[in-house]
């Protein structure tokens, strides 16, 4: 039986309109498998989860894009003044697929935007996508930090998501499962054996931050896109998830491949 079996549905219409208007902390957590299943349940106590088409979990693909320097992955390692970073992200239930650019500028303000292009295209930059990434950059940053023309695909992440929203804090969770990393170059496949729960809630710790902080699990420092290229990538500077890579997660390859030394 799936843990969300008989939890009140919500719609992604009403799921906006109540979860996205407040200024938000986001905070992520890695939790085993095993334990996750113990926990959920309870975490998920007098929520409601986002339905759509009639199920409860999505499938995700997001394909980000660096350039041979990894200036991308770079800037966010060194944590420097302004970062950014270049994805499609596909909702691979409905074919659906954005082009999303994220930058974050001299005053730590983080920006997201996206604009729709075609499925087919998730592993390309269109014309129309590298016009529209030098703007953003342009306008978020100041300036260019990236040859465009130079830009490739260097991580895929998948995983399958299911999303809760506590009505009474206005809070959002996110728990991803099945969570696995590739890279697009070599097809090498890493899978992480445990869950990462995110929780969006006000300043101030939303009720499923209390439950997890009592249960002794508190957040961890883990990124998609730069944790999963460090491991696909040893060679690259881990830094700011060194601890996460080298003791919170466990990852394996896929069947057939080899763990990476």
């Amino acid at each position: 039986m799936s843990w969300t079996t008989g939890l009140e549905s919500i719609s992604l219409e009403e799921l906006n309109e109540n979860a996205e208007l407040l200024t938000r902390t986001d905070r992520k957590y890695v939790i085993d498998a095993d334990l996750a299943q113990h926990l959920l349940p309870e975490l998920s106590a007098g929520c409601q989860v986002l339905e759509i088409d009639g199920k409860h979990g999505s499938d995700y693909s997001s394909v980000y894009f660096d350039d041979p320097h990894r200036t991308s992955y770079l800037s966010a390692a060194h944590k420097r003044r302004r970062r950014f970073k270049i994805r499609t992200r596909s909702y691979l239930d409905s074919n659906l697929c954005f082009l999303e650019v994220k930058t974050e500028g001299a005053r730590e303000q983080t920006v997201k935007e996206r604009i729709e292009q075609p499925f087919a295209d998730r592993f390309t930059l269109t014309a129309r996508g590298l016009e529209y990434i030098g703007q953003r950059l342009a306008h978020g940053l100041g300036e260019l930090p990236i040859q465009l023309e130079k830009l490739q695909p260097v991580l895929e992440s998948s995983y399958r998501r299911t999303t809760l929203f506590h009505p009474g804090s206005s809070s959002r969770v996110t728990v991803d499962e099945q969570l696995a990393w590739s890279c697009p170059a070599t097809s090498r496949t890493l899978n992480c054996a445990q869950i990462v729960l995110e929780t969006k809630a006000a300043l101030n710790a939303g009720p499923v931050d209390k439950m997890l902080w009592r249960a002794g699990i508190r957040p961890t420092r883990i990124s998609k896109f730069a944790t999963g290229l460090s491991l696909l990538h040893p060679q690259l500077p881990a830094n700011r998830w060194h601890h996460t890579v080298s003791r919170k997660l466990d990852v394996f390859p896929a069947p057939n491949q080899e763990l990476i030394p």
